[in-house]
């Protein structure tokens, strides 16, 4: 799949009403064997910087759920291929804030999520249809390239 078809699947379904989180999971899920409902169920609580708190953005949150899978361990005690992961985990960090000023959700969106107010202003000002599309977007193309590379 070329990378902007995986990156416009993504934004389709963030558009479609998935969260970031699974949107960005979602669009990986097919190339490790995973089935999308199981997927978008364990990436549901990341969308909205960790539940609507502003935190770390649902989208790169999305985007570490698909490199632990791809690239993660499940062996107890793995020291060396935990380090690994977490290498390109930082590798996706540091490049979505070069390209973005910030991975966490408040500092991208400009709102507070985690005040109903500052929730409600977002969602009027309309930026979860503009600012986290690209967000979405660039985790994907972002993720895609780490991906490749490794």
């Amino acid at each position: 799949m070329r990378m902007s078809d995986r990156s416009d699947r993504a934004v389709q379904a963030f558009s479609g009403g998935l969260n970031c989180a699974q949107a960005v999971a979602t669009a990986f899920a097919g190339d490790y064997g995973m089935d999308e409902a199981v997927v978008r169920k364990f990436a549901c609580g990341f969308g909205g910087g960790l539940s609507h708190t502003g935190r770390t953005c649902g989208a790169v949150s999305g985007a570490v759920l698909v490199l632990g899978l791809a690239l993660g361990t499940a062996v107890p005690g793995d020291r060396e291929g935990k380090e690994r992961c977490y290498a390109l985990v930082r590798e996706f960090l540091r490049r979505f804030g070069d390209r973005h000023g910030s991975v966490d959700c408040t500092a991208l969106v400009g709102y507070d999520l985690s005040d109903p107010r500052g929730l409600e202003a977002a969602r009027k000002a309309g930026v979860f249809s503009t600012r986290c599309t690209l967000y979405v977007r660039d985790a994907v193309e972002i993720l895609e390239d780490i991906l490749k590379d490794s």
